[in-house]
């Protein structure tokens, strides 16, 4: 492991095991969070680490958090369970033990891939945001996306299906989105592009009762990425889950949500959650 840096927030950036980014910050137990969709596969900055920590910086305040992101140059042909390795190494060797684990969005994809292979490094798990598979909206949309950016054409717009409900709405954001593609392009689209072909075929439906840490799945009433039924799936297939689901929340609503914080923290730390 490597770390340089420091900023207000004490945060440290360095890279674990099989080059995976991470950053640090905070004091008490470890959490690892894995970080949500990521055009780059490297430690956020500017407006995107802005944006992050607006989810991320209050649960420093409980725990030593580690935000990781999956390793750059990944291969064509990788999967969510070759992924889930590198990472399962990468926690062995830091921590010495399991740990809480946050997924967060496609980061809750890999958590999942995560506990069914390798329940040894996860000692509670929260799924927010995610569930056992993709929706077949965002399948369409993530495929649609990562393949027009690998092929160098703009591809921002084509993510707006996700993003707003209305076709109005839909239709004002397009063309925005198409104008600020160029500013939103990836170091190394072939990662992006690589992952995404790894979400795609990624369906642990049928494993979810092998899962035996205590395990909390939140979400949205309004995602537009999954449904509530999936998130309810999810949690029904694991044994003693927990569901919340906040009304009137849509994706990102889901991780700026007032009590997605405290929720997070009094699971994580042992205590009843509000449903």
């Amino acid at each position: 492991m490597t770390e340089r840096g420091a900023d207000p927030l004490d945060i440290v950036e360095g890279t674990l095991e099989h080059d995976l980014p991470y950053y640090a910050f905070g004091a008490g137990e470890a959490l690892v969070v894995l970080r949500w969709f990521t055009p780059d596969h490297a430690n956020p900055t500017g407006l995107e680490r802005r944006s992050e920590l607006k989810a991320l910086e209050d649960l420093g305040r409980s725990f030593r958090v580690y935000a990781v992101n999956r390793a750059p140059h990944m291969p064509a042909g990788t999967t969510m369970a070759d992924i889930a390795n590198d990472h399962a190494d990468a926690i062995r060797k830091q921590f010495g033990e399991a740990v809480f684990v946050l997924g967060m969005s496609s980061g809750g994809s890999l958590a999942l891939q995560l506990a069914v292979d390798h329940p040894d490094v996860v000692r509670k798990l929260v799924i927010a945001g995610s569930a056992y598979t993709l929706s077949e909206k965002t399948r369409a949309v993530q495929r649609d996306y990562t393949e027009a950016v690998a092929a160098g054409k703009r591809g921002a717009h084509l993510q707006a299906p996700v993003t707003v409900d209305s076709k109005l709405e839909q239709a004002l954001l397009v063309p925005v989105l198409w104008l600020t593609d160029p500013f939103l392009r990836p170091e190394d689209p072939q990662d992006m592009l690589h992952f995404a072909q790894a979400e795609d075929s990624f369906d642990v439906g049928d494993r979810l009762g092998d899962i035996s840490m205590p395990t909390l799945v939140i979400g949205g009433d309004r995602d537009l990425a999954y449904s509530t039924e999936l998130f309810r799936a999810t949690a029904e297939g694991i044994p003693g889950a927990e569901l919340i689901i906040y009304p009137k929340a849509g994706h990102i609503g889901t991780f700026t949500n007032k009590r997605y914080v405290d929720d997070v923290t009094t699971f994580l730390q042992g205590k009843t959650v509000q449903k």
